[in-house]
């Protein structure tokens, strides 16, 4: 009996987390047991996605499954895209020059403000008056 060869990847983005499972295949791609063309209507969120395959040309190559929690679609897809790369990369470490290259190994680190005291958000204010 053939053994499947799963390769792991962690992704976060803002508040999203991805559990990715990359395994040789025909290209499908699983999110949260739903197809990947439902499961992110947007085509922008779609490309993102497919980011790592396009850089490193090995689209149609893989079957992804991933489970993504928390934030919303922009943060789950850009999640998904941090954990793809990395389990490219534990696919092939000869691919890291070019995943590195387009930034798809680093984590943004962009998060929410948080809102602070005696002010309507985090930047905002109350209006003032003098008088």
């Amino acid at each position: 009996m053939a053994q499947i060869t799963e390769f792991l990847g962690t992704g976060r983005r803002k508040t999203s987390t991805a559990r990715v499972r990359v395994s040789t295949g025909t290209g499908k791609v699983t999110i949260n047991g739903r197809a990947f063309e439902v499961y992110f209507p947007l085509e922008q969120h779609r490309g993102a996605v497919l980011q790592p395959f396009t850089v490193t040309a090995t689209i149609g190559k893989f079957d992804v499954r991933v489970n993504v929690e928390g934030g919303g679609p922009a943060g789950q897809a850009g999640a998904v895209r941090h954990g793809i790369a990395r389990a490219l990369l534990e696919v092939d470490a000869a691919l890291r020059p070019l995943l590195k290259a387009d930034g798809l190994l680093t984590r943004d680190p962009r998060m929410r403000e948080r809102k602070k005291y005696g002010q309507p958000g985090a930047r905002k204010r109350f209006q003032f008056s003098k008088r």
